[in-house]
């Protein structure tokens, strides 16, 4: 029902790992359920400083990248651990009318027959299916299954789930 991704302006996709190599190559670390879309990267953003990118492998399972000017192992060690962005334009599309991405979610307010119940501060990804972590007078969990979320306004920013389905979770 959500896709990882977050922000504003810029949607995070990852972080830059492990170096591998000589030439400058570094490990994604995916913070994205679109992992395919590093096959077609020809830009990013790192920490903040937008660089041009001259190829994507996949090797063993992981994913790396070589940007341009990072030709080194020590180049590119300074830029492990920082955070990999796109513009919000660039985002995934979304396959169904009921998927959301993760950051348009949060800070949505929820609500349900009887008033507000709080605010989503984050969405967690449990396996069988994600949890509202909603934030107000107490910090209450919802699991994000039809059967308890009624409507999603994103434009609005406003969540609605049915209660009574809520006390049957």
């Amino acid at each position: 029902m959500t896709k990882s991704l977050q922000s504003e302006a810029e949607i995070i996709i990852g972080r830059l790992g492990k170096t591998r190599g000589l030439d400058g190559s570094l490990k994604i670390i995916p913070l994205t359920d679109f992992e395919g879309r590093f096959d077609n990267l020809r830009e990013v953003t790192v920490g903040g400083k937008v660089m041009q990118v001259d190829g994507v492998q996949h090797i063993g399972g992981e994913i790396f990248v070589k940007l341009h000017g990072v030709d080194t192992r020590e180049a590119a060690r300074a830029l492990t651990n920082k955070l990999l962005t796109v513009p919000r334009a660039e985002a995934a599309p979304l396959e169904d009318d009921d998927e959301f991405y993760t950051f348009d979610l949060i800070g949505c307010d929820v609500f349900d027959d009887s008033g507000r119940l709080g605010t989503v501060a984050s969405v967690l990804k449990t396996g069988s299916n994600d949890v509202f972590q909603v934030t107000g007078e107490a910090e209450i969990l919802i699991p994000v299954l039809k059967s308890v979320i009624k409507k999603i306004d994103v434009q609005n920013k406003k969540i609605l789930v049915d209660s009574a389905a809520l006390e049957t979770v």
